[in-house]
């Protein structure tokens, strides 16, 4: 497998487990300041590599008048003020291959969205920005077949991609996560990161939104690590219950520190069967 570097951070075989984390979505500056520094905080004091993740826009909201962030402009300014005050590499979303070189000056990483993940103009696109490239697997994708949307990006001559499990549709308002997929996506030779907090979303479960099942965060996330996997994505919201989006699902920002913790004994465990 090979590794890929995300500024100074290594995220590959044999490397420590990397986390992923912030607000779904950009709310306000102020948010994601308190939030990239709270977790910047506890990364440094637990050694954790951190990149620092928020969308400027959530363009796949169930309603019409469901919060959809403050798009492109606003939101990389906010993003580039996390980056440059923290020192942490950053994570955002596309949404139209048009957005790749604005978002290319200010984040590390480049995401490409489940739902789009099939969309070769987008993946083609965020790739010949030569940033790395995080492409989620679709609800409706076997982690195998995503080795094709992987060599799509590969064509623009960038072999910095990252692959991400974040669950399989099962019937309706209903995810499920195979771990047989983290095996299997690594075999394909890129590092594979779990998707923590989107795996046990309830899409439309809610009514006009989605609901979630936070309460199996900490054992999904566990097993992940115990199956091998190379980072942690996780949403998180100092106030979940005021949360703008994806408030169903979203990990409580008081109790990171406690699952960060758990997930570094599984992995040191894990060294052993290596």
């Amino acid at each position: 497998m090979r590794i890929v570097e995300i500024n100074h951070i290594k995220i590959g075989q044999g490397q420590p487990f990397a986390l992923i984390a912030g607000p779904c979505v950009i709310e306000s500056e102020s948010l994601i300041m308190e939030t990239a520094e709270t977790i910047k905080k506890l990364t440094d004091d637990l050694k954790i590599p951190y990149i620092f993740k928020s969308s400027f826009l959530k363009a796949n909201r169930q309603s019409v008048t469901s919060f959809t962030g403050p798009g492109l402009d606003a939101g990389l300014k906010s993003l580039e003020k996390v980056k440059t005050t923290f020192d942490v590499p950053i994570l955002t979303d596309i949404h139209n291959a048009s957005e790749a070189d604005a978002i290319a000056d200010v984040a590390d990483v480049i995401q490409i969205p489940a739902f789009l993940c099939r969309q070769t103009d987008i993946v083609v696109a965020a790739a010949k920005t030569e940033k790395v490239v995080n492409i989620k697997k679709g609800q409706f994708m076997a982690p195998e077949d995503m080795d094709s949307i992987a060599k799509k990006a590969e064509s623009t001559g960038n072999m910095k991609i990252m692959l991400t499990e974040r669950g399989t549709t099962f019937g309706y308002h209903n995810l499920v996560v195979d771990f047989r997929s983290l095996t299997i996506i690594r075999n394909l030779g890129y590092p594979v990161v779990f998707d923590g907090t989107h795996s046990l979303q309830l899409p439309g479960g809610a009514g006009n939104k989605s609901g979630g099942q936070p309460q199996f965060i900490f054992p999904m996330t566990r097993a992940a690590i115990a199956a091998g996997c190379d980072a942690i994505f996780l949403e998180t919201h100092p106030c979940v219950e005021e949360a703008l989006c994806d408030a169903a699902n979203m990990l409580p920002l008081q109790r990171l520190e406690e699952l960060l913790k758990q997930l570094m004994e599984i992995q040191h465990a894990m060294k052993n069967f290596s």
